[in-house]
């Protein structure tokens, strides 16, 4: 006879959405496990992400309902870290530096004047700067600028502290983190979810089901085809540079073009990210990623020449078609959706979470 526990909710994904609504859900009395098949934390894109909060630098033409959850996640960011650094004693690399967006050549600067232009019809605090004033601001710019434009607001956190943090408070809560542990099936009564079974065996009952599945939340083959979300994976690689000699990063803020954006850390670390390529499943780092990754740094920043590369790595980002998130009820009762953030899950970890939470208490109302 298999092994049976009983949860109020069980979080299948252990990325930074699945932690942060686990946190949330137990400071609202819930018992709850988390579930992870990786063996290591945090999992999934959470482990590979740059880690920036940059509503209003990653702007694009007609997604405002996406901006406006970025904006609100923004806004929630500042009391979301302090509480998580008070209850779990961890930093998670937070900081609201501000970033620098800039235009290489001609044609890119007319393309940024235009989304600044949406930025300032929209009321968003970002100021256009000449090349001058932006190599004022970051001196190891290249000279070959055509103008920037500056968000004093953004900032970012580093994704791995952030959830090392969260697997802290969620230690303190209670709650239940396994990992190693794939979900095989789903445990119906009807047309309902009353929980999951392990490839172990084990099964696990709980009132809800939050499936945090990242990119996979698409495929779980344990849910019936018609309650998977329309979740497809979209391929990012990225790189972590150090300056030499244990030398601070050679900027200040994250600084962005079309091509590739540069987030500094603590220590001297600079990661660089950008890819987009829709290849399925595909986790492979490739020659032809780093390649465009670095270039596009050293025509940004050209002392990322003498930095040591550190650790090139690729994940899945959860897509969706409008590019929204899909939180909230699922297909079957008692299944609450937690998955589709695509390129800003960092950034949306605090108002998904929020929303979980929410979901959850609309059921037992």
């Amino acid at each position: 006879m298999s092994e049976q526990r009983s949860y109020d909710v069980v979080v299948v994904g252990g990325g930074v959405i699945g932690l942060a609504s686990a946190w949330r859900l137990a400071q609202a009395g819930a018992t709850v496990a988390v579930l992870e098949r990786d063996e290591r934390l945090p999992a999934g894109a959470t482990r590979v992400a740059a880690g920036m909060l940059a509503p209003v630098g990653e702007l694009t033409f007609g997604e405002p309902e996406l901006l406006e959850l970025t904006l609100v996640a923004a806004e929630l960011y500042p009391a979301f870290v302090a509480e998580l650094e008070q209850e779990s004693g961890m930093a998670t690399g937070y900081s609201v530096r501000g970033a620098l967006h800039l235009a290489l050549d001609r044609d890119e600067a007319e393309q940024l004047r235009r989304i600044h232009d949406l930025q300032r019809s929209m009321g968003l605090e970002a100021e256009w700067l000449a090349p001058r004033a932006c190599r004022g601001l970051e001196p190891g710019l290249t000279p070959s600028l055509s103008g920037g434009v500056v968000a004093p607001g953004e900032g970012s956190v580093d994704p791995r502290a952030l959830s090392a943090a969260l697997l802290a408070a969620l230690e303190r809560q209670g709650v239940e983190v396994l990992t190693g542990t794939e979900v095989s099936e789903a445990l119906l009564e009807g047309e309902r979810i009353v929980g999951v079974r392990s490839a172990a065996g084990e099964e696990l009952r709980a009132g809800s089901v939050v499936l945090a599945c990242g990119a996979w939340s698409g495929r779980v083959e344990w849910l019936p085809e018609s309650a998977r979300p329309p979740v497809r994976p979209v391929k990012g690689q990225i790189l972590e540079l150090r300056s030499p000699g244990g030398g601070e990063a050679p900027i200040e803020r994250i600084v962005a073009s079309e091509r590739v954006y540069l987030v500094p850390r603590a220590g001297g670390r600079l990661v660089a990210g950008a890819t987009v390529e829709e290849r399925g499943f595909d986790t492979a780092v490739t020659a032809g990623g780093i390649h465009e990754l670095l270039r596009e740094a050293y025509r940004l920043l050209p002392d990322v020449a003498e930095m040591e590369l550190v650790e090139a790595m690729a994940a899945l980002r959860p897509g969706t078609p409008n590019n929204l998130p899909a939180v909230g009820h699922g297909e079957l009762e008692g299944l609450i959706l937690a998955t589709g953030h695509f390129r800003n899950g960092i950034l949306l970890a605090p108002l998904a979470a929020a929303r979980v939470v929410e979901t959850l208490e609309s059921v037992a109302a």
